[in-house]
């Protein structure tokens, strides 16, 4: 299920005189989920389907987000026509307000993805900057050499889109995430006939969400969904808080029914919410919806009718909930006799996470209810049934699965064999799949990588401000200071600075210890070799790091500073 057959001519010169062959690239989502990024090139020109981040962890030291490295395209941006947002999650739109300014191009989106994307900009101070067509649902457009049809889906965000990319090679359906929902609440359903219709035309190659490939049935629906939370929700008799993904805007209506079910008043708490709920409300959705409570104005509801939704269902510290739990949020306090439903699910890499955030709430004596323990959420990805059933309508002869990791891929590929699809490729970020009449080949690979959001800059996740931080962080840091004459003699004891080494009240003996070290290092020197700045503080170095490993066992960052008077 995975070829290989490397390009023996460079990729720009390969597509530009390719009439044959469409190419397909992803930077980010394939291999992992979150962050997507994926590139279709014809004859020279390139369109980018989506571009987003995913969220640092623990080791991942001071920072909040990452994405693609887009270096790749940057270079080759002249012949970038534009991207492609299929839908609205930061997974698949988050990186455009950080990397536009290096790509500079025109973006496609329908109504309610444009609005939350025009509002990010704004954040990001590229208001009015950013050219922003807005497509209609189910449209048909024209960029350069790609003829494209927007297929509407059902996911857990309004407007999802499946994209049939139509080149004169043929045609591929890109899926985006999707599910199929008889009854989704927010939004139509899924389009099959036009699915059926595309499949009828012929798909050479779908390129398809993988996230539950592993999970047996159905995803679930929304509708069945508030029925369980209405009941769950009438349980209790204190304050519910609810945890959800902001973008939820199907979650949010049904919080809001079941609330109104049990006579509570229901509060937004969090920004992002704030943000989803104007995006919402401008494009026609949760028309039905009472205004919500401001998160000052639920202070004074009684605790028996009120419902609270909050950001911060994957554990996010600066979030509402982790705030809360924290007991230092300005307006919002959880007490015993309350509860908090988390209903979403986990995102791999995030257990620790909210592991500590549920632990917190439980010392409050706040009641914590998961899937685990009722019915409480429904995925917005589909599972096998629906992987099935979407094979059925579009019949393509190959399928590419992305938006996974590797076991996720290689359970679709083996699933879309079982459902008769002549090939089935698993493929990697970098990747280059050429794309013709006859099916798909790797046909070689290109540089991809992360980047950070780092305050003010973009680096590279394998760089060495961000090998250093996590050194300092894992092994701790120290300076040294040495003085030296001209002829390399010592002017002044070293001075000794320590960083995450031993406790303040150890720092007088361990500086001791160290300067010492330094000092012999430098004073066994020959004197030759001490009127040589590099040989002195290389020589410093070796001595501290051999110290302080013997001493405390760490290989600590160490930077020598030298003075010669």
């Amino acid at each position: 299920m995975k070829a290989s057959a490397p390009a023996k001519q460079p990729l720009d010169r390969a597509v530009e005189r390719d009439e044959e062959g469409l190419y397909f690239v992803p930077l980010g989502g394939s291999g992992e989920i979150g962050m997507n990024l994926n590139l279709y090139a014809y004859r020279g020109q390139w369109l980018m389907l989506d571009c987003g981040v995913t969220f640092g962890e623990e080791e991942h030291a001071g920072v909040d987000v990452i994405m693609p490295d887009p270096a790749f395209i940057v270079e080759r941006k002249d012949r970038l026509l534009g991207i492609v947002a299929t839908h609205a999650h930061e997974d698949h739109i988050g990186a455009i307000p950080y990397l536009w300014p290096q790509l500079q191009c025109p973006i496609w989106a329908t109504p309610f993805t444009a609005s939350l994307l025009r509002a990010k900009l704004e954040e990001a101070g590229l208001a009015g900057k950013v050219p922003i067509t807005v497509v209609p649902m189910s449209g048909r457009f024209t960029i350069g050499p790609f003829d494209l049809e927007l297929v509407t889906l059902t996911h857990s965000i309004p407007e999802p889109n499946a994209v049939a990319v139509r080149t004169p090679v043929g045609t591929v359906l890109h899926t985006g995430d999707w599910k199929l929902d008889p009854d989704p609440l927010i939004g139509d359903v899924t389009d099959e006939a036009a699915l059926v219709r595309i499949g009828d035309e012929g798909v050479i190659a779908m390129v398809g969400d993988s996230t539950n490939a592993m999970v047996d049935g159905h995803s679930g629906s929304e509708a069945e969904l508030r029925e369980a939370l209405t009941e769950l929700i009438g349980r209790y008799a204190g304050r519910v808080a609810v945890a959800c993904f902001a973008s939820n805007v199907a979650r949010l209506s049904t919080i809001a029914h079941a609330a109104q079910a049990h006579g509570r008043d229901v509060a937004l708490i969090g920004r992002s919410l704030w943000r989803i709920d104007k995006a919402a409300r401008e494009n026609g959705y949760l028309a039905e919806v009472p205004r919500f409570l401001t998160e000052e104005e639920a202070g004074y509801v009684p605790a028996d009718r009120i419902v609270l939704i909050c950001t911060g269902s994957q554990g996010e510290p600066r979030a509402a909930l982790n705030r809360i739990a924290r007991e230092d949020h300005p307006h919002i306090v959880l007490e015993e006799g309350d509860v908090v439903i988390f209903s979403s699910r986990i995102i791999p890499g995030n257990e620790k996470a909210i592991a500590r955030l549920q632990n917190g709430l439980v010392r409050l004596g706040v009641e914590v209810v998961t899937t685990d323990d009722h019915f409480v959420h429904v995925s917005g990805h589909p599972c096998r049934a629906e992987l099935v059933r979407m094979y059925q309508m579009v019949r393509p002869r190959v399928a590419i699965p992305v938006h996974g990791e590797a076991r996720h891929l290689q359970a679709h590929a083996q699933l879309a064999m079982e459902c008769q699809v002549g090939d089935a490729l698993i493929i990697e970020n970098g990747d280059v799949i050429r794309i013709d009449a006859q099916g798909a080949t790797l046909a070689g690979q290109v540089p991809s990588g992360r980047v950070a959001s780092d305050g003010r800059r973009l680096l590279p996740m394998t760089g060495a401000t961000l090998q250093q931080r996590r050194r300092v962080g894992n092994q701790g840091a120290l300076v040294a200071s040495i003085v030296v004459d001209r002829a390399g003699a010592l002017a002044a004891p070293p001075q000794i600075s320590l960083i995450g080494l031993v406790e303040p009240q150890d720092s007088d003996d361990m500086q001791a210890k160290l300067r010492d070290a330094a000092s012999a290092a430098v004073e066994s020197l020959p004197k030759a070799m001490r009127r040589d700045d590099a040989q002195v503080k290389d020589a410093a170095n070796r001595a501290l790091r051999k110290a302080v490993n013997e001493r405390i066992g760490k290989r600590a960052l160490i930077d020598v500073q030298l003075v010669r008077l």
